[in-house]
């Protein structure tokens, strides 16, 4: 009996131990992020660390198993995968276990326990070791008795880098490149495919693709700061004890984002995006033909926005005429004129240097030590196998000696650094016009060029001082008479209109001036909250506590009870969450009031415009605020009771809430159309300075794409954060000319406000920055209607086209002064400006 007993208790005991075991390989493979000797993960289970899960997974169209890390996304329909341990040797079944093995190194087996996978180490510190994913994505190996590391997945990526906190050694033994990641053989298979992807060892750094190991793609020189323009994606990191890195981070850390080489030869950049609950692409190495590495051959050009795409540098013809007219340039292009340093011709003139502009620098340069760029091109005007040159502000002088090859100019995003780098060539004197040709051996005449301009500088500044002491002396000669006529008109306006009565408002409640006069403390100088061309608003409270904002006429305002009763009569009527509301009115003897509600945040020009104060408008909150406006103009001009043409849209007419929602503002200068009117005509042109469009500043015709235009000057205003007005002493007339020359440069995210220009919305950005060159072209008729613009800001997938020139960009006389106009009165609204001309 106690042998049966002492049987039955451990046939018990077996079970019981069967229990625990299979519960904690089921916790582990739920919630644990660690795997240990007792602790292993077997096929299906996964384990999990915040963002990052790691288990075993099947491709798509495949039934092969692997051991891999993805995203821990609920939402995601596939896995992201960005790291695979036994890529080129998958498991057939679901056997697999990964362990930590008696000599302490990870293990893949499957069940008739044979190894797929190890992390191969040797030594004493893997003895006893356990393994974690940590919240970063990184699958690591530490030893027990001292918690370090001994190895760790980001030291071998697969195809993909993940852009937390990775960062990968720099292998100075290499000779010149160093692969970082390889990509997948296709789709279902994460074997390793024909694309590797990595950095130069040496400078210049660069990324680059392989194809089999031959180039396919280059990105440009790195410049000493980053590879992928302001958001950072690869840097040069340096340790405490000197040595390099490649670091891989991002602007706003709380995205999650990637860089995969794709099986086709892309390197692309992912971010998830939560809203949409898919993966972007941000950026991508294909963006173009000639992206291909060394589309043109040697000494050809590539350009992505030129037919063909492919030219000869100046000073080159093509090598093979006819296959370059079937379009095919491989063969590249040979010099026409042998270089002077050669010896092959006699003559006495040194060669000479034309400089290309913002270029994808040639393959092949390296680095010689010069403290400036002079030395740079006297060094390589004094080797006669010196082809090039090129100075780097924080890399230094770069040289080439070989063929010139992968160049390319109208850089694309592809490139990394979109600006390019400046790039001299060598050429004999004969090939280079007089305006093409560079400082050489010609420095005196550079000298007397100086010192010419110099004179000129002179000459000007003092011309400049003389017209404004003149013009000085002519405002003030003038300033007591047109005050005086300012006051008899107001009075003339007032004395007309003094027996306005309430019957006159409906029934829009009408305030008692002394009420508002108690409200705004009698109008006190530090209850104002600005001023604009129908008078000053203050900040008011009522008797029951209600935050007020009262805008009083001013006695010498240009405007009147016209203005005053168009405003009462028009944004009476109209109710929209991005309109101000009109609270009522206030008419006694010459006092004109308005009363509306408060708006906490002011004006968007108080914001957008003031250092201290942008840094509160985040893009999130910009985006916000354009859909705001853009709302509230597609309220007035299409589904409001009356169809409203503001005429008067600027940044100071559109105020801010609590939340920054914006509301649009002023009507006083706003016309009704009727329901077969599209455009009216006058002779008193109303608005600002910057913001009325063409049609209407030159001809006195307006519309809904009048509106349209001065929403787009808005809208480039919000993206860059500069006034329109605020170029006139730069080479750009106005924010209008400054983004259509970055435009057709293809710098056009040059233009973004740079406390912006971190952002992580670089699409939406440089989509809402397109759509306001759309609204401010020249003709009404190639402008968007505001239903197509709200229509292109909230759908990503709407193409845009490709913008024509914007009004007031070429309008001067050749004397250089603006143009003037006659046979229009203007309104006042125009503060401190006589007439106005399309710049």
């Amino acid at each position: 009996m106690k042998k049966k007993s002492y049987v039955h208790i451990m046939d018990h005991m077996h079970i019981l131990v069967l229990f625990l075991s299979c519960f904690m390989i089921c916790n582990l493979g739920s919630s644990q992020d660690y795997i240990t000797k007792t602790q292993f993960l077997s096929d299906p289970g996964t384990i999990q660390n915040g963002t990052f899960k790691l288990g075993f997974f099947s491709p798509i169209n495949s039934t092969n198993r692997y051991v891999g890390i993805w995203y821990n996304i609920k939402e995601s329909d596939l896995l992201e995968i960005v790291w695979v341990a036994n890529r080129n040797n998958p498991i057939t079944d679901s056997s697999g276990v990964l362990k930590i093995s008696e000599d302490g190194n990870l293990q893949l087996l499957n069940g008739q326990n044979k190894t797929f996978w190890s992390s191969n180490l040797t030594g004493n510190e893997v003895n006893e070791t356990y393994a974690q994913l940590s919240e970063d994505g990184n699958f690591a190996l530490y030893s027990n008795t001292s918690d370090a590391m001994i190895w760790q997945s980001f030291d071998h990526p697969t195809d993909s880098l993940i852009l937390l906190q990775m960062k990968l050694p720099i292998n100075d033994s290499l000779n010149d490149k160093q692969i970082l990641f390889r990509s997948w053989k296709n789709i279902s298979d994460p074997s390793i495919g024909n694309f590797t992807a990595g950095g130069s060892t040496h400078y210049p750094l660069h990324l680059f693709i392989l194809n089999n190991g031959r180039p396919y793609w280059r990105s440009n020189a790195w410049d000493g700061n980053v590879f992928f323009g302001k958001d950072s994606v690869v840097s040069i990191i340096n340790d405490n004890e000197g040595r390099a890195y490649y670091g891989f981070t991002f602007g706003n850390q709380s995205k999650l984002q990637h860089v995969v080489v794709t099986f086709d030869g892309n390197l692309v950049l992912k971010q998830w995006n939560a809203d949409t609950r898919k993966w972007e692409i941000l950026w991508q190495s294909r963006e173009s033909e000639c992206d291909e590495y060394s589309k043109c051959g040697a000494f050809g050009i590539c350009n992505p926005k030129a037919s063909p795409i492919c030219d000869c540098l100046k000073g080159f013809v093509p090598r093979n005429k006819q296959e370059w007219s079937r379009g095919n340039w491989t063969s590249g292009c040979v010099r026409k004129t042998v270089l002077q340093c050669d010896g092959k011709t006699k003559g006495k003139t040194a060669d000479t240097f034309l400089k290309l502009w913002h270029m994808k620098l040639p393959d092949g340069g390296f680095l010689v030590s010069t403290n400036n760029e002079d030395e740079c091109r006297s060094q390589c005007l004094g080797r006669c196998t010196c082809l090039a040159y090129s100075y780097i502000s924080n890399s230094g002088c770069m040289t080439w000696n070989n063929s010139l090859i992968d160049i390319q100019t109208g850089a694309s995003k592809s490139l990394i650094n979109t600006k390019g780098v400046d790039l001299s060539i060598r050429l004999a004197p004969s090939e280079l016009d007089k305006s093409d040709q560079q400082q050489g051996s010609v420095d005196s005449k550079d000298d007397k060029k100086k010192i010419i301009l110099l004179v000129i500088l002179l000459i000007g500044t003092a011309t400049i001082v003389l017209i404004i002491m003149f013009c000085l002396w002519r405002r003030l000669s003038k300033r007591n008479g047109l005050a005086r006529l300012m006051n008899k008109k107001a009075r003339r306006q007032n004395s007309r209109h003094e027996d306005v009565t309430s019957r006159e408002f409906g029934d829009l409640p009408m305030f008692e001036f002394g009420k508002l006069a108690s409200a705004t403390d009698h109008f006190q100088e530090k209850n104002k909250l600005g001023k604009g061309g129908f008078g000053p608003v203050y900040k008011g409270k009522l008797e029951d506590g209600q935050e007020i904002a009262v805008k009083r006429l001013s006695k010498v305002s240009g405007q009147g009870l016209q203005e005053f009763m168009n405003e009462v009569l028009v944004i009476s009527k109209l109710q929209h969450r991005n309109l101000v509301k009109l609270l009522g009115c206030c008419v006694e003897g010459e006092e004109k009031l308005l009363v509306y509600e408060y708006m906490p945040n002011k004006s968007l020009d108080a914001l957008l415009f003031d250092l201290s104060h942008k840094k509160l408008l985040d893009w999130k909150k910009r985006f916000n605020i354009i859909l705001g406006i853009c709302r509230g103009l597609l309220y007035l001009h299409r589904d409001s009771k009356l169809r409203i043409i503001h005429r008067d849209l600027k940044a100071s007419n559109i105020l801010l809430d609590g939340n920054l929602n914006s509301k649009i503002s002023d009507f006083g200068m706003a016309r009704i159309f009727g329901d077969n009117e599209v455009q009216g005509d006058t002779k008193r042109i109303c608005g600002t300075y910057g913001y009325v469009s063409p049609e209407y500043a030159m001809e006195g015709q307006f519309s809904e794409k009048s509106d349209v235009f001065s929403f787009g000057v808005l809208l480039l205003e919000i993206v860059s954060g500069r006034r329109n007005s605020s170029f006139r002493d730069e080479e750009s007339l106005n924010l209008l000319c400054h983004a259509w020359k970055l435009w057709n440069e293809d710098d056009i995210f040059s233009l973004t406000d740079p406390t912006i220009s971190e952002s992580v919305y670089l699409t939406e950005i440089l989509r809402c920055i397109r759509l306001g060159l759309l609204c401010v072209q020249e003709f009404p008729q190639d402008r968007p209607s505001i239903s197509n613009v709200l229509c292109m800001i909230e759908n990503e997938l709407t193409v845009l086209p490709h913008p024509k020139q914007p009004g007031f960009t070429l309008r001067r006389t050749s004397s250089g002064k603006p143009t003037p106009h006659y046979g229009h009165e203007f309104c006042s609204n125009w503060i401190s400006v006589s007439s106005f001309t399309g710049r």
